[in-house]
């Protein structure tokens, strides 16, 4: 019996582009436990799920040279791009009271 195999990672973007309500809640939870490591690991595994940096970079009218080093592992980037790439991936920032 043949069995179709496929990474975790393509696994996981099939998912988010499938259900951008999972990747909103995905990123909401990195945001509020995470690190900043982990939070730019999530922006990178999200941008793959929504058309690659490139794509991101066209739907946020961004350079996409400033957007692969935004989502590099040494980028750092500030609230008007962080808010350029979730519009671009059809998310936003919210913030929540803490239950």
């Amino acid at each position: 019996m043949d069995r179709t195999h496929r990474s975790h990672e393509d696994a996981t973007t099939e998912m988010f582009l499938a259900d951008p309500a999972l990747a909103a809640e995905y990123l909401s939870e990195v945001l509020a436990n995470g690190d900043e490591a982990d939070v730019m690991l999530a922006l990178r595994a999200l941008s793959a799920a929504f058309g690659g940096v490139q794509d991101i970079a066209r739907r946020a009218e961004a350079n996409p040279n400033t957007m692969y080093r935004t989502l590099s592992k040494q980028g750092n980037p500030s609230l008007k791009s962080l808010r350029a790439i979730l519009g671009a991936m059809g998310l936003r920032l919210a913030v929540h009271p803490i239950n």
